[in-house]
């Protein structure tokens, strides 16, 4: 069980190469990168401040607001008065953004489409479910563990997880 899902790891690292180097490819014909359209789309329904699109993304804060900098610097977007903060503004898609976003969106969806093909929507629909699943447990995993090491005294100091090829190794920092 523990090799199968090391090389389910490995699996799921090598598809989200796949998509990111796809994704880059999608945004470019657009003019954009992938981070640029990932921002537009998280802000695309509802205006966000920064730091709360960063927290959609998975991302450190201070590279989406190096991002939205340039996306207000290009036209695409713009920072608006937030009514909940004064120091936070909410970052939404101006005219030519949504543009931009829906010129990707059409492109990726039929990219889509295409990397689809032959693929049953039962199979996909299952993988879905799984990696949720594989997910929610590998984060309550990884809070156990925070809190084991935290009331350890940071036992774990000095340590640090390698990965390779999809085993974890423990070795000296």
């Amino acid at each position: 069980m523990a090799e199968e899902l090391a090389l389910l790891v490995a699996d799921v690292f090598e598809a989200a190469g796949a998509l990111r180097r796809a994704g880059e490819a999608l945004a470019a014909a657009e003019g954009q990168t992938q981070a640029r359209w990932q921002l537009m789309s998280v802000v695309s329904e509802d205006s966000l401040p920064v730091a709360r699109a960063a927290r959609r993304l998975g991302v450190a804060r201070q590279g989406v607001q190096r991002i939205a900098n340039e996306l207000v610097r290009d036209g695409l977007a713009e920072f608006r008065d937030n009514p909940d903060h004064r120091t936070s503004p909410l970052l939404a898609l101006t005219p030519t953004g949504r543009r931009a976003l829906e010129a990707i969106t059409v492109r990726a969806d039929a990219a889509h489409r295409a990397m689809g093909e032959g693929l049953a929507q039962a199979d996909l629909a299952a993988v879905r479910a799984l990696l949720r699943r594989l997910t929610r447990q590998t984060d309550q995993w990884a809070e156990a563990e925070a809190e084991a090491g935290a009331g350890a005294g940071g036992a774990q100091r000095g340590t640090r997880s390698r990965a390779t090829t999809g085993r974890v190794r423990t070795e000296e920092a």
